[in-house]
C-alpha cells in the first residue's frame, strides 16, 4: 500500500481489500428486550486506547432473500406493508432465520414457497450482506432462483397480518434495475439484490 498523493488515506490492491474480523472487549452486556424475533443489547465496549462507549445492538437471527427469476427474466416483486416506515413496499420474497439451525438455502427455498407460493429447482447464492451494521447484528445472504414452479393449491401457507396483504407481481428484470435507480424500489435488500444480478450481467 502508498499513500494516496494528494487526499488522507491509502492506496490498496483490490485484491487484498476485504472485510476482516474484529472484536473490541465488551466489559459489560445489558438486554434491555428479548422476544422469539430479537434482542436488544446495550454493551459497554472498549476501544483500542482503552475508553469504554455504550453501543445499543439489534440482534435479529439473520435473513435471507430471493431474486426468483422466470424463464421470460421477469423478476418476482411482493407488495408488503411496512408499519415502521409507514409504506408499502416493493420487495423480493425473503424471511428471517427463525427455524432453529435450518440452513439459509432451506430458509430461502421456505420463504418463497410461504410468501409466493413458489419453489425453484435450480438455485445460487449471490450475495452476503450486514443489513446496518452500525447498530444491528443482522446478516442477509440472499439467492437468485430459477426454473421456477407453482406450489400445488393444497400444499399453499395460509398467510396472516401483513403477508395475507401481500400482492406479487413479475416485472422484466430491466425494468426492476430502472426502477432501482429512479427511486420507485427502496427496500434495501431488493435494491442490493437487483442491482447484484445486473452487475454480474454486465
Amino acid at each position: 500500500m502508498t499513500e494516496h498523493p494528494r487526499l488522507p488515506g491509502r492506496i490498496v490492491e483490490t485484491e487484498i481489500l476485504t472485510d476482516e474480523a474484529a472484536a473490541w472487549p465488551v466489559a459489560s452486556t445489558e438486554v434491555v428486550y428479548d422476544s422469539d424475533y430479537l434482542s436488544v443489547t446495550v454493551d459497554t465496549v472498549a476501544d483500542p486506547g482503552g475508553a469504554e462507549h455504550l453501543r445499543a445492538v439489534v440482534r435479529p437471527h439473520g435473513a435471507v432473500g430471493v431474486v426468483a427469476l422466470d424463464e421470460d427474466d421477469r423478476l418476482l416483486l411482493i407488495a408488503q406493508y411496512r408499519h415502521p416506515v409507514g409504506r408499502r413496499l416493493l420487495e423480493i420474497p425473503a424471511g428471517t432465520l427463525d427455524v432453529v439451525g435450518e440452513p439459509p438455502l432451506v430458509a430461502a427455498a421456505r420463504e418463497l414457497a410461504e410468501e409466493a407460493d413458489v419453489t425453484a429447482a435450480t438455485w445460487s447464492h449471490e450475495l452476503t450482506l450486514f443489513a446496518s451494521p452500525g447498530y444491528s447484528s443482522e446478516q442477509w445472504d440472499l439467492y437468485v432462483a430459477t426454473d421456477l414452479s407453482p406450489v400445488p393449491l393444497d400444499d399453499r401457507t395460509e398467510r396472516h397480518a401483513e403477508e395475507a396483504d401481500m400482492a406479487h407481481w413479475w416485472m422484466p428484470f430491466a425494468d426492476a434495475v430502472a426502477a432501482v435507480l429512479d427511486g420507485r424500489i427502496t427496500d434495501s435488500m431488493a435494491v442490493a439484490a437487483i442491482l447484484g444480478v445486473h452487475a454480474r450481467r454486465t
